[in-house]
């Protein structure tokens, strides 16, 4: 008869009480084979996510009869843990984080702590898109070659969010919006202050950029400024144009672009020090017109109230190039990861298995809101994602139309840029420090031929 445990650790008297539980703490994981499927899961943002998970578990337990045991995190606990474990080895069998794949999930499958997922992706790999093939596809040092260490589950790439009501507010509407790139920030700037005068007060700024190297939107975000100005740190083949002054030169424009709007005063003083959930919360509280956001959990949190959904709330696609050539979006995709050497290996891949056919990974998705994006063009033939209508997924189809995946996918020491906050540290700089874009973008370059240099 099957067994399967959940655990939500949320709190510290939670966390000091698994251990009565049988599986042993996140702290302790006991030991490593006692024939129980251990799960570590990001939390949900929305409970349906969370729920969409523990009821494909359990069904798949109760079907296959493996004993289960489901933990789970925060994301930020959940880094942590994941990280114990690659120092310790106590690890579990399958693992899946919402902010792992940049940072984290490359380096762990370079030093080989991360399990060959080819015999679970490779059967239904013509159900993915291309690009969620190549974002689970990493170089191994030990074998010297590629291939999948993880399971796609969904994709991200980043979005704009306005208020179409506080644009109404002041005699504008989003026919306005220019969309070439100079012309569409000076519009954001211009609102700032009809809006304040028309009752939003001195606490309202229009543009809600993450400033804060401890947010990871903050390198999401940044991505996105590179990509507009034509920044290509890497070749084709993975390697670091280093010694390519254009490359630094375009560093420095986009750092003097993306600061340019907090140095300016139109982006809240405490960016500095934003979380991921801050920009999020200050947008929903009508304190900025618009913000950027790597996944759609915004108008997502809005699901329920239709009036603010469908009337209030806008998404619109990003401004083109300065080049004027039309933005192409940089994507991620989620995925599911199962530990190397894992004593429930068979076990692990036979879950994700059953977790990714379509009608089970549609639950998950549509879970988080529309939060994320399918990686399989057949679920994108579903209701939830063709509905014209929608305000805010339709505008993101058009976004995943023309996407490249993060740089990790070149090169897995590029994951180390944003573990070591690169990119934050070097909007700090100039807007704490008075260093110039020029100054921070010989800084940053010279941390990534050291990153570089020491990837071994």
């Amino acid at each position: 008869m099957s067994r399967h445990r959940w655990l939500l650790p949320l709190m510290f008297p939670m966390l000091a009480s698994l251990s009565a539980c049988g599986g042993g703490s996140p702290l302790n994981p006991g030991p490593a084979d006692d024939g129980i499927l251990k799960i570590w899961w990001n939390e949900g943002y929305y409970p349906e996510e969370t729920e969409a998970v523990r009821q494909a578990v359990n069904a798949w337990a109760a079907e296959s009869g493996v004993e289960t045991e489901l933990i789970f995190y925060s994301e930020k606990d959940l880094v942590q843990f994941i990280e114990n474990a690659a120092t310790t080895g106590d690890a579990p069998d399958i693992i899946y984080g919402q902010t792992i794949e940049p940072s984290l999930l490359p380096r762990l499958a370079w030093e080989g702590r991360l399990a060959n997922t080819t015999d679970v992706v490779e059967p239904v790999q013509d159900l993915y898109t291309p690009a969620a093939l190549e974002g689970v596809s990493y170089l191994n040092r030990e074998t010297g070659e590629r291939s999948f260490y993880g399971v796609p589950i969904a994709q991200q790439t980043t979005h704009l969010h306005y208020w179409k009501s506080l644009l109404a507010q002041i005699g504008r509407s989003p026919t306005d919006i220019p969309q070439d790139w100079q012309g569409f920030w000076q519009f954001w700037q211009d609102v700032q202050a009809p809006m304040r005068q028309s009752g939003l007060g001195e606490d309202f700024y229009s543009i809600g950029l993450p400033m804060s190297p401890a947010a990871t939107d903050t390198s999401y975000q940044f991505e996105q400024f590179l990509e507009a100005f034509g920044v290509n740190l890497l070749s084709p083949e993975g390697e670091l144009l280093a010694n390519d002054p254009q490359v630094v030169q375009g560093i420095a424009e986009a750092l003097r672009s993306y600061t340019s709007f907090y140095s300016e005063g139109y982006v809240p003083p405490n960016a500095l020090e934003w979380g991921d959930p801050d920009n999020n919360v200050i947008f929903l509280s009508r304190l900025t017109a618009i913000t950027a956001n790597p996944t759609l959990s915004i108008p997502g949190s809005q699901l329920q109230d239709a009036a603010t959904y469908q009337e209030q709330m806008g998404t619109t696609l990003w401004p083109n190039k300065p080049t004027g050539e039309p933005m192409r979006y940089v994507s991620s995709i989620k995925q599911v990861v199962i530990w190397a050497d894992s004593p429930q290996e068979e076990e692990a891949k036979a879950f994700l298995s059953y977790f990714i056919q379509p009608e089970n990974l549609a639950g998950f998705i549509e879970g988080a809101q529309g939060r994320y994006f399918p990686v399989m063009p057949t679920l994108l033939q579903q209701d939830f994602w063709t509905n014209p209508d929608d305000p805010h997924i339709s505008v993101a189809a058009q976004q995943f139309e023309n996407t490249r995946p993060l740089n990790t996918v070149l090169n897995p020491a590029y994951s180390e840029i944003q573990a070591q906050n690169i990119w934050g540290n070097a909007i700090q700089s100039i807007l704490t420090n008075q260093a110039t874009p020029e100054e921070a973008a010989e800084t940053a370059m010279a941390e990534i031929k050291q990153i570089f240099s020491e990837w071994k």
